[in-house]
């Protein structure tokens, strides 16, 4: 079995552990372990001033980074030394679903959809049930949205998360095995941690900008698998995501706005694809079905990239 099979082959376990069995128990967590990382010196960091804050924001990103990446380094290197393309399939596919249960903490579909949805059942029990539930998923106020803002609330957090917790983590791995994945994860982690205004302003913008670059293909990537790589629809959808202040969020939001002809805002904030209709009681469901149908896509198409960089 070639070696070129091995990360499209880990790609498929990490997808099928996660839909079988979910997340690991917090104590395993490697992303519960980045964020105490993150937690430690958090108030000394917001207290500096802006050059000292920025400095000591990115040399801290960058320790735990290169951590996070050499001790995946190890794992990776460890489990699939001295496996060559003419040893037995069986020793292939060990390695394959060792890797898989690896990467599999590094991505969440599951834990993903299910939150998303019960945001839905939460509305069905009481408007003030909904925006609790929502209050889980965003760091927006809740307090006063409507249904139909909660509804919009949701989608938009299940088409940006389709990027930052699938397929941004299967791309990196895509190009650089365990580690790829990892710094991103890292990356995404440091970013929802730090990467704020207000008192993370200067310590925390290293890590906004990492999380940016980082995320730029796979968001588009996102964006146009949630269209069916619909190409004649690439203006309409470079238009609405250039609505959003993020250079990332707006390609799969503005791409699920589009394909389900809904209008997805933020108060005050941005309005995409504004004539479209406002989310009713199955805008959540028909939104969960495109998000699994695009996340389906794009891990083939990565996996099979994967395939195709790593052929003799």
């Amino acid at each position: 079995m070639s070696m070129a099979l091995l990360l499209p082959l880990a790609m498929l376990v990490a997808l099928l552990v996660d839909r079988l069995f979910g997340e690991p128990p917090v104590w395993a967590h490697p992303v519960v372990g980045m964020g105490a990382y993150l937690q430690r010196g958090s108030q000394w960091l917001q207290s500096l001033g802006p050059a000292a804050g920025f400095t000591a924001g990115a040399l801290r990103w960058w320790l735990g980074a290169l951590l996070v990446v050499a001790a995946t380094v190890m794992l990776e290197t460890g489990l699939i030394r001295g496996v060559e393309p003419w040893q037995a399939s069986g020793r292939m596919l060990g390695c394959a679903l060792l890797l898989g249960l690896m990467l599999k903490p590094l991505l969440s579909w599951r834990m993903l959809s299910e939150e998303v949805a019960a945001v839905e059942l939460a509305l069905q029990d009481s408007l003030e049930a909904g925006r609790a539930r929502l209050s889980r998923l965003v760091s927006r106020d809740t307090s006063a949205l409507s249904a139909a803002e909660v509804r919009e609330a949701a989608i938009e957090t299940l088409a940006e998360n389709l990027n930052d917790s699938v397929v941004a983590p299967l791309f990196w791995f895509m190009v650089a095995g365990l580690p790829g994945a990892a710094l991103y994860r890292f990356a995404n982690t440091a970013d929802a941690m730090w990467g704020y205004h207000g008192r993370w302003e200067w310590a925390g913008k290293w890590a906004a900008w990492a999380d940016d670059w980082l995320s730029w293909l796979p968001a588009r990537i996102t964006g146009l698998a949630l269209l069916s790589w619909r190409l004649h629809w690439l203006t309409k959808l470079r238009r609405e995501a250039r609505k959003t202040p993020s250079p990332n969020g707006g390609w799969p939001m503005g791409a699920m706005a589009l394909r389900l002809n809904l209008r997805l805002a933020k108060p005050g904030t941005y309005e995409l694809n504004p004539t479209g209709s406002a989310p009713d009681s199955s805008a959540i469901a028909r939104a969960y079905g495109l998000a699994l149908s695009a996340m389906l896509k794009s891990a083939a198409l990565l996996a099979f990239c994967a395939f195709v960089l790593r052929l003799p």
